[in-house]
């Protein structure tokens, strides 16, 4: 067939259309979700529903004696955050609370409905009452407590303002939110990882036995249950019986008599069958074949602790308890067990399967098996349990009061306040939140550390704060099971964001676009399964529960029923989700290993959003990124139009996700099935958002040992630079500032999506990498003097110093006085103060000076009469500094607290230049101290006359393998000359989001440097050139909080402990250097015998005792007879001198306290 002239050959030839650049969906994603937005959503969540859901469940309080007295809730709503000041409420802003030490706090706020008898005159005997029912009466707006409230939350201030307002209230529009304000320090609740509730878990225990486990939680209950297999034999464990359970007196307990039955419900194998056989047998030998005979059984197992709380009657308990708190998630509706049983069988057969075939255990550490707990549902448990204690101190006093007629009448005219004490509340939240101890007796919770201070080093470190995420169980334990970094973790947790040392692997922190799913309504889903085709389970006989053809659906861990096409089933209900008609983040999982349908709808999920494909084919167009940048679409319309969606871990396992549209390699598939391009069904949305926010600084880690970027990961955060827009306005204990902080020259996209490059925590150095004058070892680093004077590398440190003017119990307070204005006093340390007594703002102030002129009075506890005059005696604050810093004073604060006493801040400034011994380090883990500070006349320049800033040691590459520092060179150095930012994202070269090196040597060729990036330089000290081309180029470097300044130490004498006399520890306390026992040691191997004694006595605590040689006790010198005397013997003849450290002279006398006699042997020197 030949050639159709008519048909332009060109137009096959041309290239296909390239993919379409997403970029633009992760803004948009950042703005409605991710990062501290779930800590947001948790909260708002909370506010909203949870608190109505907790308030329905204890809506009464009634009166025991006349039940026809009550009071109920209608309805519960929190205000905005205010203060009442002088009857007048007026509104609380953030910034004004951190300032003065409050609590950024909101009312709950009830509507109550409560009925009141009117009391008879009081000729009337005691509880008679008058005619008529009691009276029903509203009240709305009755204040409970005050909440904290989250900062950016639906309830603040802050939320939904632009710029110039959050600047009129002092706030940082980069600020993340996400946090509390308590008693004016910040503090994020981590978000805590847990088990998932309600799933059956198969697993070995510490003895290596096969165990079942669901941890139960529902509104009412929270229980544990344990299958477990011991010789062949399978148990039940409850923490309600003695001993464990055989399991056939279990289901014969819950109606299932018939041992047929049982079997049949595991299935008709008779491998089933034989491991069920032991369990049999057990039964049979313990004489238990009915219903009743099984109960009997159980009672005689329970704990007397359960019989005692029934008043001592077991009938029944056993029957109560299969019902509550055995698999309590499992609803038992009008006494049916039928699903308690089959969920009981279930469960057993996921065991048996595990027996006969190891690899269906599962894995406790796989991330679809964890849920992560947010803010919200922390503190919804905490403000359950002080609500129920609230209601139940109320349901007291309105039964005392009852009894009670004559004192408190108040209570009939109907002031719901006087019973309902909102201190409760207050207090309990604010001491949580503020301590981090959750302890709630109601749910057997006892966590320590829960909420940390924010950590306000740099703006990142704030950022990477409230994305960490807190593990549950101690740090102290070597395993290395869930430290190992898990498949799973892939796009959700970061892989490099995590400390080194003892809590590696088990803190973490979430990667860029995840979000973390909050609960959804469990009641339409479940009818929308049953119209789905799932057939109900009281239909189903034993026999059909695991008939081949067919899966069973399981919701959120309840067993639904059955379905005989999965995956026309899991189709349609994400064809459903895909339309909007169900919730965006419902999972579907079908498991075919476990002939399963999972459908998850619970909180504390992980879940990533991606690009749906057909048949490879994305789904997104130019046309809807170009609605995007014009603002006509936000992210939600591509959610609701089926373009993206959100997985979670399980159905990622059912799902194709190609890295880049098109992007299919024959050598990457395993087979061709995989490499079947009709097959991939979702597209990521940017390859690099697998990193967090503090991973995603670091520019190509794609090019570094993965090591090296978890070392930076940790060193971001203590990086010195700006925290905020309102940092000068700030009043924390200590911040440092950097004074010219900039933006890197290579940046990524990450930086610009949290906003990094807004503010900066660093400066881009201009880097030699060459060896130099011996100062450079070991990662040392040569600085140029120059560059400092010009302000390289200065920074600032802020600390506050704080003074409180008292008010004391009988109304007499302290006073701040004027100083004196001779020049004796002027000459002291009173030089600073303003006429006010208070010291002045940018004064100089040295140590031991006065802050504040103040006096207290002498007598602070009982009350004065009128005329008599109080005493006052000086008590001044001080300025207790280091030594030889000159610091200023940059700021006074005046603020009164809670209390109503004065609070006076005083922020201390001092500037501080590069020394040696400071830490610096690039963004690549490659930390340094300053070696050694070079005048710039010898250091060594090139052609064009540029002097490097630092000069680094070539020998800090090789072993480290950190080639994305070298291409970091490269990318700035073609920015400066070309005046154009260069990306160095994460894989980010093949979507453009990462310069090639090819292109930056093109770059740097055409504007006449070599392709290397190497430069021609010549010696400063001789003049000559050197003998070989240096790498030189900018570098983005961070300088570390660790300054020399902070930790120089030495002392020659000083203070000493008084018991010991030796002397102290640390350098707060200005102690001594400890000569340790192994160094002793080393000393005694040298054979340095006078030195050891000088270290250790002569120089520590020596001390001249007397001691007799008779009795080998202590004795004394009595000085006015000069004589020694031993008190023992009674007479001073054969006493002797001698010197010994006194930590023994104390050994000796507090053993001679507890009746032990050491005596000392004496031999003449």
């Amino acid at each position: 067939m030949g050639a159709d002239p008519n048909v332009d050959l060109s137009s096959l030839a041309a290239p296909v259309s390239s993919a379409v650049d997403k970029f633009p969906l992760l803004p948009a994603f950042l703005k409605v979700r991710g990062l501290v937005k779930q800590h947001i959503d948790s909260f708002d969540y909370f506010i909203n529903h949870g608190i109505k859901k907790i308030m329905k469940a204890n809506d009464r309080i009634v009166c025991r004696h006349d039940p026809s007295l009550y009071l109920r809730y209608t309805n519960i709503y929190v205000d905005r955050p205010s203060t009442t000041a002088d009857t007048i409420q007026e509104l609380l802003t953030p910034h004004s609370c951190r300032l003065s030490d409050r609590t950024y706090a909101a009312n709950i706020l009830v509507d109550v409905e409560y009925t009141f008898g009117q009391r008879a005159v009081k000729g009337q005997k005691k509880g008679e009452q008058n005619e008529g029912p009691p009276t029903l009466q509203m009240r709305r707006r009755v204040v409970i407590g005050r909440m904290p409230i989250m900062l950016r939350s639906s309830h603040c201030v802050l939320s939904g303002k632009d710029e110039a307002e959050l600047a009129k209230f002092g706030e940082c529009p980069l600020d993340p939110g996400g946090y509390f304000v308590v008693k004016g320090t910040e503090r994020v609740i981590l978000i805590q990882e847990q088990l998932s509730k309600n799933r059956i878990i198969i697993d070995t225990d510490s003895k290596g036995r096969v165990t079942a486990s669901v941890t139960s939680s529902t509104h009412e209950t929270k229980s544990k249950t344990v299958f477990f297999m011991e010789k062949g034999k399978i148990y039940l464990q409850l923490n309600q019986f003695t001993k464990p359970i055989p399991i056939l007196v279990v289901m014969k307990a819950m109606g299932m008599e018939s041992d047929q039955e049982i079997v049949q419900m595991l299935g008709r194998d008779p491998r089933y069958g034989s491991l069920l056989l032991p369990s049999i047998e057990e039964c049979a030998s313990e004489r238990i074949y009915t219903q009743q005979q099984a109960l009997s059984y159980l009672e005689g197992k329970l704990t007397s602790f359960n019989s005692s709380k029934a008043g001592g009657k077991k009938e029944g308990m056993a029957k109560t308890i299969l019902l509550d708190v055995f698999l309590a998630n499992v609803p038992v509706i009008q006494g049916n067990f039928r699903p308690k049983c089959i969920y009981a069988s279930v469960m057993l057969r996921r065991m048996m399967d595990a027996i006969l075939n190891t690899d269906t255990f599962d894995d406790k550490d796989y991330v679809g098996n964890k849920r992560l707990e947010l803010s919200g549902q922390l503190i919804s448990l905490l403000f359950e349990d002080l609500f129920k204690s609230m209601n139940s101190f109320a349901a007291e006093l309105l039964n005392k009061a009852y009894e009670n007629p004559s004192r408190n009448s108040q209570l009939y005219q109907g002031q719901p306040s006087q019973i309902l004490k909102q201190d409760m509340i207050t207090n309990g939240l604010e001491k949580a939140i503020s301590t981090g101890n959750w302890d709630l007796k109601r749910f057997k919770m006892h966590r320590k550390g829960v909420s940390q201070v924010v950590s306000r080093l740099s703006f990142i470190a704030a950022l990477g704060h409230m994305t960490r995420i807190s593990p549950q169980f101690e740090k102290t334990r070597k395993v290395s099971g869930p430290r190992a970094l898990q498949p799973s973790q892939w796009g959700m947790l970061c892989p490099c964001d995590t400390p080194e040392g003892e809590a590696c692997g088990l803190t973490k922190n979430l990667a860029l676009m995840t979000h973390v799913t909050t609960d959804d309504e469990e009641g339409p889903l479940i009818s929308l399964c049953y119209s789905l085709g799932v057939e109900d389970l009281a239909l189903l006989s034993g026999e059909e529960l695991h008939a081949p053809n067919s899966f069973l659906v399981i919701l959120n861990g309840l067993i639904l029923g059955k379905h005989r096409q999965p995956q026309r089933f899991a189709g349609a209900l994400r064809k459903l989700r895909r339309l909007g008609k169900i919730g965006e983040f419902v999972s579907v999982f079908v498991n075919d290993r476990q002939r399963c349908v999972y459908v998850a709808s619970d909180g504390g999920r992980v879940c990533r959003p991606l690009v749906i494909a057909d048949k490879g084919i994305s789904r997104i167009k130019e046309h809807h990124i170009q609605e995007l940048r014009a603002g006509v679409r936000n992210f939600d319309d591509f959610l609701h139009e089926g373009l993206i969606e959100y997985l979670d871990v399980n159905e990622e396992n059912n799902a194709l996700i190609a890295l880049y549209e098109g992007d299919i390699d024959m050598d990457d598939a395993d087979n061709e099935k995989d490499a079947n391009k009709n097959n991939i069904t979702h597209i990521e949305i940017e390859p690099f958002t697998i990193l967090g926010v503090c991973a995603g600084l670091i520019p190509f880690p794609h090019h570094n040992q993965s090591p090296r970027n978890t070392y930076q990961c940790a060193m971001g955060k203590q990086a010195m630079g700006n925290i905020g827009y309102n940092q000068l306005s700030r009043a924390d204990t200590l911040l440092y500032l950097l004074v010219y902080p900039q933006r890197p020259l290579l940046t990524t996209k990450t930086i610009e999506l949290v906003g990094f490059d807004k503010l900066g925590a660093g400066q881009n150095a201009t880097v030699a990498v060459m060896s130099y004058s011996g100062y450079d070892i070991e990662d040392a680093i040569v600085m140029n003097k120059s560059s400092l004077d010009r302000g390289f590398g200065r920074c600032i440190a802020m600390k506050k110093y704080s003074a409180v003017n008292e008010i004391y119990s009988n109304n007499t307070s302290d006073k701040i006085v004027r100083p004196e204005m001779d020049v004796a006093a002027r000459k002291s340390n009173m030089q600073i103060l303003d006429n006010d007594g208070i010291a002045a703002p940018g004064e100089i102030v040295r140590n031991h000076d006065v802050l504040v002129n103040k006096y207290s009075p002498r007598n602070t506890r009982d009350h004065l009469p009128s005329g008599s005059r109080n005493d006052y005696r000086p008590s001044n604050a001080i300025y207790k500094g280091p030594e030889g810093e000159t610091t200023v004073i940059d700021r006074v604060l005046l603020s009164s607290d809670t209390n109503g006493r004065l609070c006076i801040k005083f922020i201390v400034r001092h500037t501080r230049r590069p020394e040696l011994g400071d830490k610096f380090s690039s963004r690549h883990g490659q930390k340094g101290v300053c070696g050694t500070i070079v005048q710039q006349e010898d250091f060594p320049f090139t052609e064009r006359g540029i002097c490097p800033d630092l000069i680094m040691n070539p020998h800090g590459y090789p072993s480290r393998m950190t080639v994305g520092k070298m291409i970091e060179l490269l990318g700035s150095k073609a920015g400066v000359s070309c005046g154009r930012f260069h990306y160095g994202s994460a894989f980010g070269e093949p979507s453009g989001h990462a310069d090639k090196v090819e292109d930056i040597s093109y770059t740097l060729v055409k504007h006449g440097f070599s392709y290397s990036g190497k430069d021609f330089l010549y010696s400063g000290i001789t003049g000559y050139p050197l003998q070989a081309y240096i790498f030189m180029g900018p570098i983005y470097y961070q300088k570390l909080k660790h300054m020399v300044l902070d930790k120089m130490h030495a002392r020659a004498r000083g203070p000493r402990v008084t018991l010991t006399r030796q002397p102290t520890e640390g350098r707060s306390r200005d102690g001594g250097l400890r000569l340790g026992e192994m160094e002793r040691d080393c000393l005694i191997a040298y054979g340095a015998s006078m030195m050891i004694f000088e270290r250790l006595m002569l120089s520590s605590d020596p001390y001249q005792v007397q001691v007799c040689i008779k009795c080998g006790l202590l004795g004394y010198y009595n000085y006015k007879l000069k004589t020694a005397f031993c008190s023992m013997c009674k007479n001073g003849d054969n006493v002797s001198t001698m010197k010994l450290p006194y930590a023994c002279k104390l050994l000796f006398q507090e053993l001679q306290s507890m009746n032990v006699v050491p005596r000392l042997k004496l031999t003449e020197a």
